[in-house]
């Protein structure tokens, strides 16, 4: 192991279920001048890293599963931005305790949150095209996932993604402290 690395640096997109964070996180990686990988917990039920099968057909219950996947998810960040990668997370962060571990867990690094937000009626449109998202999700999440933040950007999926991938970039670059996880984790 080469603990003499420099850490990573985090990008953490927050938003609901459709809401355009992993078209916003593809742009990203193709526009900032460093390289930046893509994590997102759907690229572990895509890549069947989870026994999606098994899952689909009853036999294992996800909701019986999800404390500790989610655990986990969380806990590997800083490792990834500790080993020296430079990341972007999408994720829905769905409960007030995950808000207080990713502060907890993430603080020492280079964290840049973004609360990336789509009105309703968007999302619903959104969630019933893709056809890959369990319809009344997007509802659920947009009630929920902006209560427990405090963002150093936040961004309007309805705005045109180019512009909202320069704005991101050029608010990043110019980043400063304290950042919205610091701020957090003073008040916890």
């Amino acid at each position: 192991m080469n603990d003499n690395r420099e850490p990573g640096k985090i990008i953490l997109l927050n938003g609901a279920s459709s809401a355009g964070k992993s078209t916003l996180a593809r742009s990203l990686q193709q526009k900032l001048y460093e390289p930046f990988l893509h994590w997102s917990f759907d690229h572990l039920r895509e890549s069947n890293a989870l026994p999606m099968a098994r899952i689909r057909n009853g036999e294992l219950d996800l909701t019986l599963m999800r404390p500790a996947v989610f655990d986990g998810f969380h806990r590997c960040l800083p490792a990834l931005a500790k080993a020296g990668n430079n990341f972007i997370v999408d994720h829905i962060i769905e409960q007030e305790q995950w808000m207080v571990d990713l502060v907890q867990l993430l603080v020492p690094f280079d964290v840049f949150f973004v609360g990336v937000h789509c009105p309703l009626a968007e999302l619903e449109r959104r969630e019933r095209h893709r056809g890959d998202r369990r319809i009344g999700d997007a509802r659920t999440d947009f009630h929920g996932v902006h209560r427990f933040a405090e963002y150093d950007l936040d961004i309007d999926s309805t705005e045109p993604n180019e512009d909202n991938v320069a704005r991101l970039i050029t608010a990043w670059q110019s980043r400063s402290r304290p950042t919205a996880f610091q701020r957090m984790a003073t008040r916890r």
